[in-house]
């Protein structure tokens, strides 16, 4: 079996089973690398191999996030051959194998430092784009991807069309979103394009805004601002505030988009406010019923 037979056979499989782009090329890239370092055949790799490629990584300085993302790969390459080609062969990558990973607390950013950076957004195509983010909880790429027939202003909804893990789902529109969303729409450039936000400037003018030009409109504003700020902190932004304003984890997570409540459920630990609220509200009704502390007696 030749590797390159084989992985254009496997790439085939990842898009009949509807792998986005972005997926099937990091899974092409990792793998291409794997099999570079390799010093024996595809069907030859034992678990050997790839605890000594564990180690070639680490030593590379790779974060664990990205070696758990490497062996995914190479794991599922081999479940693919031994199921698909009939490869006879255990797996070797085992599902041990993976690198512990500590799950950081999500980032959000404060009141101040959001009227800080929102102060130096002065393109009304950028406050649009990062409004959206903001107050509907949107990716960015999901923000990047948005057309014009996935809005509904009337109703102040949006369709999120394949969103993470190929979902749809509906988020809702806040006024002051709306209103800078409806502004831009009445100065935006006419296009052939369907993808509401589109390039101003230059040889690309006209086309949709990419992934990569938006993350990049961000750290301009950001550094700006004299801030840490990325697209996906005005996300976990939301959802705090949301949650500090006492709305359910679960309506939170249906807006997020998350397959896990567990996801959401990490909001809890940054949101202190809610704590701090439910804290004095439920004590005081405590001190209500009864305080032995200020029952004076001898004893």
């Amino acid at each position: 079996m030749t590797f390159t037979d084989a992985i254009i056979r496997y790439r085939r499989h990842l898009k009949r089973r509807t792998c986005s782009a972005h997926t099937v090329k990091n899974y092409m890239n990792t793998l291409k690398h794997f099999v570079l370092w390799l010093d024996v055949p595809i069907e030859q790799v034992t678990h050997k191999q790839v605890l000594a490629y564990i180690e070639f990584l680490l030593d590379r300085g790779l974060a664990p996030k990205t070696i758990n993302c490497h062996l995914d790969s190479i794991r599922g390459f081999y479940e693919y051959l031994i199921s698909e080609e009939a490869l006879r062969m255990p797996n070797p990558v085992k599902r041990g194998y993976a690198l512990r990973l500590g799950r950081p607390l999500p980032r959000y950013l404060k009141d101040e430092e959001l009227s800080l950076l929102f102060k130096t957004i002065t393109k009304l195509r950028d406050r649009a784009i990062f409004m959206l983010m903001l107050r509907c909880g949107l990716r960015v790429e999901e923000v990047a991807q948005l057309t014009l027939g996935a809005l509904d202003l009337r109703r102040k909804k949006i369709l999120v069309r394949n969103g993470k893990g190929r979902k749809d789902r509906v988020v809702y529109i806040s006024n002051d979103s709306l209103e800078i969303l409806m502004q831009y729409l009445t100065l935006r450039p006419s296009s052939r394009a369907k993808r509401i936000f589109l390039v101003e400037k230059g040889s690309y003018r006209g086309n949709p805004l990419s992934v990569r030009g938006i993350q990049k409109r961000m750290e301009y504003y950001a550094r700006k601002a004299g801030l840490k700020a990325t697209c996906h902190q005005l996300r976990h932004t939301m959802a705090t505030q949301l949650l500090n304003a006492d709305a359910d984890l679960v309506t939170i997570q249906e807006l997020l988009g998350h397959a896990m409540l567990k996801t959401t459920e990490r909001y809890w630990r940054v949101s202190n406010l809610k704590v701090q609220r439910d804290y004095f509200k439920a004590i005081g009704a405590v001190l209500q019923r009864t305080n032995p502390l200020v029952k004076g007696g001898d004893g």
